[in-house]
């Protein structure tokens, strides 16, 4: 029955940036575990009277996050008032951006980002219970707190697609240095769009449904999945999907009903009176392009052909920018005083499960070194590496052409005439560097 119908989906995806201070007050924006309302000014509480002043360097992220994703920079940006209530909006309002983003037209994965825009984040609710009685208290410690917007075109047409998408969008922000990204603790938010159409059908469903509290990839897959069956089920009773806000329950696996969703007209947007216009020069977007450090996939292309390694263990390598720094240390020390082939330290890092955080690059060549040492290639051993070499030109000239597997079939014939006893490694690093420098 589903396969009846095309998953179109669209991603927004909320990130609290991790600058010292708020989007428009000087209250602290790490605000993870304070004593509620312990964070807070007359700014972040909406207090009459009080003024907002907008944070530069939240500006400044959300820009270079723009530029990471490809999208056009506009010279010209302003802040507009997104008019709700709701008991966590202490003005009634949320001071965000409607029609003159910062960051518009991007691309990631071959999926379209409408825009990259800039907003405050809102207070947080916290349901307990208090003298017997269930209620719901309210925790403004957040409020205020930076939050960039990214919203996709609605191009992903299934939730694995999605999952890949969020998972390279949380690399990138990373590798920017702009947020930590941590899903657990809020700080990175994903929200599907999601409806469906008749498969050769043209244009966009007359609804879609938005679901919330998703907190990891795999739940936003599995939330997507859901969806999809539960729309699908409707539809072939020739019902049409209510267009509502839902939220994800991760224990039960399902989503479940929270409100119907609004429109952008019914938020009454305008033009935020107490912050003026903003206009990029040229120059001030050109150093903020320059600040960018270089992002994931220019440095799985640089590894694979800095270091000779395989594209699959460069993004292994890449996943994490800790992982890849570590992976470079420990080669440039390396070339000073181990000499030992980027291949091992990549295998050894991959394979092995260093940890990081509590093995240096300095320790882990060592440790590599010493397991090296338990078998030497002598004279001997050499003399047979040279002699299989000679006698095997076509697999010598394959190797130099690019044909980097048949390392394998001359290091089962040096093996063959040692009897087993050398080490297969070493007499394969000891063949490639032959191989290499004639």
């Amino acid at each position: 029955m589903e396969n009846k119908y095309e998953p179109i989906i669209g991603l927004e995806i909320h990130v609290e940036l991790k600058t010292r201070s708020k989007m428009f007050c000087g209250c602290r924006a790490d605000w993870f575990g304070l004593e509620p309302n312990t964070n807070t000014c007359p700014v972040c509480l909406g207090l009459p009277g009080a003024l907002p002043v907008p944070n530069k360097k939240a500006v400044e992220w959300c820009v270079a996050l723009g530029m990471a994703l490809d999208c056009e920079i506009p010279e010209f940006s302003k802040f507009d008032r997104k008019n709700y209530f709701y008991p966590d909006l202490p003005k009634g309002y949320q001071i965000s951006q409607y029609d003159k983003p910062f960051a518009i037209k991007g691309k990631l994965k071959n999926i379209g980002i409408t825009r990259v825009h800039m907003e405050e984040d809102t207070g947080k609710l916290l349901h307990a219970q208090v003298n017997g009685e269930n209620c719901t208290l309210i925790d403004f410690n957040r409020s205020g707190v930076p939050l960039v917007e990214i919203v996709t075109e609605p191009d992903i047409r299934s939730s694995e697609e999605a999952r890949i998408f969020l998972k390279k969008l949380h690399q990138i922000i990373r590798y920017i240095g702009i947020s930590d990204a941590d899903m657990e603790k809020g700080s990175m938010r994903l929200e599907p769009n999601i409806s469906l159409r008749k498969i050769g059908e043209k244009g966009l469903p007359n609804y879609k449904v938005e679901v919330k509290n998703i907190n990891s990839f795999n739940f936003a897959k599995k939330a997507i999945d859901y969806e999809i069956k539960r729309h699908a089920d409707l539809l072939e009773k020739g019902e049409t999907p209510k267009q509502e806000t839902r939220g994800w329950d991760e224990k039960k696996g399902i989503t479940y009903s929270q409100r119907s969703k609004e429109e952008a007209h019914d938020y009454r947007y305008f033009p935020e009176p107490d912050i003026p216009p903003i206009r990029w020069s040229k120059d001030q977007l050109s150093v903020i392009r320059k600040q960018l450090p270089e992002l994931p996939d220019a440095k799985i292309k640089r590894i694979i052909k800095d270091f000779s390694l395989t594209e699959y263990d460069s993004t292994i390598l890449t996943d994490e920018l800790e992982t890849a720094n570590y992976f470079e240390e420990a080669v440039k020390l390396s070339t000073i005083n181990y000499q030992l082939s980027t291949k091992v330290i990549a295998n050894w890092i991959i394979n092995k499960r260093v940890d990081i955080t509590k093995t240096s690059p300095e320790e882990l060549l060592k440790m590599i070194q010493a397991k090296s040492q338990v078998v030497q290639i002598d004279e001997n051993e050499l003399e047979f590496i040279i002699k299989v070499l000679d006698a095997n030109p076509k697999a010598v000239a394959d190797f130099r052409s690019g044909k980097e597997s048949v390392i394998m079939f001359l290091v089962g014939q040096v093996m063959r005439e040692t009897k087993g006893k050398t080490d297969a490694q070493q007499v394969k690093e000891k063949i490639v560097q032959l191989l290499k420098k004639s």
